[in-house]
């Protein structure tokens, strides 16, 4: 006789057992209650089980506070009063306006580039983009940075046909130049690889790999969402930092991190924009950004093309956090760039010092576990914005040593 399995409860079992095996790994997510308060930014609202309090927040990606500045929010509000809370389509619909071209068009601009082309976030803008690449020639090579964002392998990952994924060592120049050699000369390549990454705080020699595309015959895409805004002349991020935009075919970036509202973009060469405009499932079936976010996120882009005072503010407050937290012995990891990692090494560990900040001092700092950062790596991720003040950092350097030093001797 033949046993019926309910698959409703075999799949809640899983995720009950899964569940209880995260919470065991002190891997479990909770997401905490905070109030964004806009006119007293870095500071928040903790909706805690029994009480209202402020904080400070160390580990937003509203690096610059753009999304809190007066023109901004003024930019948002108009196009409310203006044009409604949604945009009423997919951009084929109903869903693209002259607002949507004219920050297309000035992505452009900011990067150098014929064509700009919006996404919903910066998760589909590579998932949707590197998928829609790499399906159009057969054979693809892909080169990918181990160290990639999620959304750059779902991309990946997605395409279809007979793309190839080669991964080699973070940051490895020669490691990549193996690959790229031993890749048969005659087939299509593209190497996929980040300016910033958000976890260390490290950054590309975005020269070096375009070098070796150049060498080997392969497109360069460029992941730029923790560099837009933050850096550049005007905003565009290390390639235009390091003078070499113009050397990379495809720039992928965000407008949810420095330039503080919300929404993905990539900007290239007009006739590779308008195929991906044209054929990417990821663009074509997602409604677009409200004309209130575009609205907001325009004025944001052309505040920092035309002032760098926040850039340079941030790069400041980032050497002061990283002096502070070396002369308290605190085990800051590497950086070069305004991200600030610091080192803790146990799952468990690392989401009781982040529990402890909170609610015995007032600090809300991220806990980074795996499978984002590879086990025994666990680290808080620190970023002191242009608001972040020196009495701030002092009071973060000192809650760290309260909270840190007597766990991780015990740890050691």
């Amino acid at each position: 006789m033949t046993t019926t399995i309910s698959t409703r409860s075999a799949f809640l079992n899983l995720c009950s057992d899964r569940l209880a095996g995260l919470k065991h790994e002190g891997r479990y997510r909770e997401f905490a209650h905070l109030e964004k308060q806009a006119d007293r930014f870095p500071i928040y609202r903790w909706h805690s089980a029994n009480a209202i309090r402020e904080v400070v927040v160390w580990s937003s990606n509203d690096y610059l506070g753009m999304g809190n500045h007066p023109v901004v929010v003024a930019a948002a509000e108009a196009a409310v009063r203006a044009h409604g809370a949604g945009a009423g389509g997919t951009r084929n619909i109903s869903g693209t306006s002259p607002l949507h071209a004219a920050l297309e068009a000035e992505l452009a601009a900011l990067h150098g580039k014929q064509a700009g082309l919006l996404f919903g976030s910066g998760y589909i803008s590579n998932q949707a983009a590197l998928s829609t690449v790499l399906s159009a020639l057969p054979d693809f090579y892909v080169f990918s940075d181990a160290k990639n964002h999620a959304s750059m392998i779902a991309g990946i990952r997605g395409a279809a046909g007979t793309s190839r994924r080669q991964i080699f060592r973070h940051n490895d120049m020669q490691h990549l130049e193996t690959l790229l050699r031993a890749a048969p000369p005659e087939v299509p390549k593209l190497i996929a690889f980040e300016s910033v990454y958000s976890m260390d705080g490290d950054i590309s020699d975005i020269a070096a790999i375009c070098d070796l595309a150049d060498r080997y015959g392969a497109m360069t895409y460029l992941d730029e969402v923790h560099a837009v805004g933050l850096y550049g002349q005007q905003g565009g991020g290390i390639a235009q930092r390091d003078g070499v935009a113009h050397r990379v075919d495809i720039i992928e970036g965000t407008l949810a991190k420095g330039f503080g509202v919300f929404g993905g973009y990539i900007a290239g060469d007009a006739v590779a924009v308008d195929y991906i405009r044209s054929v990417s499932s990821g663009l074509i079936f997602t409604t677009a950004l409200p004309p209130a976010i575009v609205s907001a996120a325009l004025a944001s882009v052309r505040y920092l093309r035309a002032d760098g005072a926040l850039r340079t503010r941030l790069a400041e407050r980032a050497t002061a956090l990283k002096a502070a937290l070396d002369d308290a012995g605190l085990p800051r990891l590497p950086s070069s760039s305004h991200i600030v990692p610091v080192h803790v090494g146990d799952a468990a560990l690392c989401r009781e010092v982040a529990r402890r900040l909170l609610e015995e001092h007032g600090l809300y700092a991220t806990p980074i576990n795996y499978p984002t950062v590879p086990r025994g790596t666990e680290r808080l991720r620190l970023c002191a914005t242009p608001f972040h003040s020196d009495a701030m950092i002092a009071d973060l350097v000192k809650a760290l040593g309260a909270v840190m030093q007597p766990k991780l001797s015990k740890a050691a």
